[in-house]
């Protein structure tokens, strides 16, 4: 069944917003509903009210709690289905359908006007414990000649879990996935069952970026700086799982040749932007310090060095210090916590003011975040669906320029024109 919500946003809209002050998969506060007839008369100061957790200043004026902007464009928001069973990922497929990822192990196609397939069968075993499961996904370029899928999935292996990338040709009809091999798995093993990172995308020369993360446990936790080890890391390799060609060189003795950046705690978003071609990414703080990253080939993003955030008992992490020579800032972060997970940008005219601005699905905070995004710096923000009080877990814009959403709660959205 369907239901339908007419947003008809004027240039003053009412939210009223309830932050959280945990990070991670961990399920948040309720924001109150915002009103989708009146919208927010607070326009032009920070969607965010409630106190941050750490009076941490910031590097730059509008890293963080940028004043808000608007939607004034009339859009709709459509439940095309709730009938998903805790959907991690979402792709499109060349003919205007989607194939989405469960956490549980399963994917589904499912049409533009919600209707799901059955459960596609061959898929790589996955351990859906905890954090988990079948994760992100992405089509071949070549889709249409090749039918091949890549998907992110945490696996046992010997001294516990990885996070690993399968890839495997869809059959013609659809029903199962064939010649499934693993092509890579991000070293060494973990006895946990969090912060597998999770998202996948092609890059433009045809290799694969692949979102790691750093494991959560206080001994892993290190290994974001290791450049001998694939936790915390933004991994890029080819088709084969092998390191891609042109990869930079990272100082220290048995530096892995697939990395591509480090020093990130639990990246579940990654995106290119549409006019620069460059990789941005979203990740999960502690308490507090969600980031975006403007990811830059051989860079380092600094955690657990540095941090916007703080333990969720309140100690500081490490020397609790927010800069240091040779680390990025964060183009952007949450303090309290919205837990940022899948991410895309926006193209085309429909909705004109959305043109290259950057949709976040957040978990704990329940919104769909827009960032309007002007020379590399935010210069608004604006929640959406607040008063949907779901998780949102993955975006994705379709053919017909509306964006898609999936939530933990197994419901695909339709929000456009």
């Amino acid at each position: 069944m369907k239901t339908y919500i007419k947003l008809h946003l004027i240039a003053i809209v009412l939210f009223s917003f309830v932050g959280c002050s945990k990070g991670d998969d961990t399920n948040g506060t309720t924001p109150e509903p915002e009103n989708p007839t009146t919208g927010n008369p607070n326009a032009g100061t920070p969607v965010e009210t409630n106190s941050a957790n750490t009076n941490y200043p910031s590097a730059f004026v509008g890293q963080t709690r940028v004043n808000s902007v608007v939607t004034t464009t009339a859009y709709s928001t459509t439940i095309l289905t709730s009938t998903l069973n805790a959907p991690w990922g979402i792709a499109n497929l060349p003919d205007g359908r989607f194939i989405i990822t469960e956490k549980g192990g399963t994917m589904r196609i499912v049409t533009s006007s919600g209707v799901v397939s059955t459960a596609i069968t061959g898929i790589s075993s996955v351990n859906a414990s905890g954090q988990g499961g079948l994760l992100g996904l992405c089509i071949d370029p070549q889709f249409s000649l090749n039918r091949m899928i890549y998907w992110v999935f945490s696996e046992n292996v010997t001294g516990g879990t990885v996070t690993s990338v399968a890839k495997g040709r869809l059959s013609d009809n659809e029903t199962s996935l064939e010649n499934v091999s693993v092509i890579y798995r991000a070293i060494p093993a973990a006895n946990s069952t969090a912060h597998y990172g999770g998202r996948i995308l092609f890059d433009a020369s045809g290799n694969l970026l692949v979102s790691t993360g750093e494991r959560s446990g206080i001994t892993t936790r290190p290994l974001s700086q290791s450049v001998s080890a694939a936790l915390g890391k933004i991994v890029r390799i080819t088709t084969n799982g092998t390191p891609a060609s042109g990869n930079p060189t990272f100082a220290g003795g048995g530096a892995l040749p697939e990395l591509y950046s480090i020093g990130h705690r639990n990246p579940q978003g990654l995106a290119i932007h549409p006019t620069t071609g460059e990789l941005w990414q979203s990740e999960h703080g502690p308490r507090g310090g969600d980031e975006i990253n403007r990811v830059q080939a051989g860079f380092n993003y600094g955690w657990p060095t540095i941090t916007y955030g703080i333990e969720y008992g309140g100690q500081t992490i490490g020397s609790g210090i927010q800069q240091q020579t040779g680390m990025e800032q964060p183009v952007y972060y949450w303090d309290p916590v919205i837990s940022p997970s899948g991410m895309t940008f926006f193209r085309g005219s429909r909705v004109p003011e959305w043109q290259n601005n950057l949709f976040i699905g957040a978990l704990s905070g329940q919104h769909i975040v827009r960032l309007v995004i002007e020379n590399n710096r935010v210069t608004g923000e604006e929640r959406l669906l607040a008063n949907q009080n779901q998780r949102f877990r993955d975006i994705t814009q379709g053919a017909d320029e509306a964006l898609y959403a999936i939530t933990d709660g197994g419901r695909l959205y339709r929000i456009g024109r």
